[in-house]
């Protein structure tokens, strides 16, 4: 999985054919961390059909910005290059999965 930089993102995220999940995240974020290992699970279980990034909000301010991230963590639905729906806080494994379904 890749913690993307802001130069990356317009490639990787915006320019992607796969849809794409960033989650946005904190190293010093407890809920973040109870998040991950979900996180890396959905990407394991939608591999080839949706890429899975992070973005560190401390390393990136200005992607945090752009995307009005409040809290962390937020993750966030791409599909072709559009912004689709966003999720604050550590939710469920289902939860996560149903936002990805809307994508493929």
């Amino acid at each position: 999985m890749q913690v993307l930089k802001e130069n990356d993102f317009e490639t990787e995220v915006l320019k992607s054919d796969l849809p794409v999940v960033i989650d946005f995240y904190a190293t010093w974020c407890g809920p973040c961390k109870m998040i991950t290992p979900i996180f890396e699970e959905l990407a394991k279980e939608y591999s080839g059909k949706v890429k899975f990034a992070k973005v560190d909000i401390d390393e990136s301010p200005n992607l945090a910005s752009a995307y009005k991230v409040r809290g962390v963590p937020t993750m966030m639905f791409f599909k072709k290059g559009q912004l689709n729906s966003t999720i604050v806080g550590a939710q469920p494994k289902t939860k996560i999965s149903e936002e990805i379904s809307k994508l493929i």
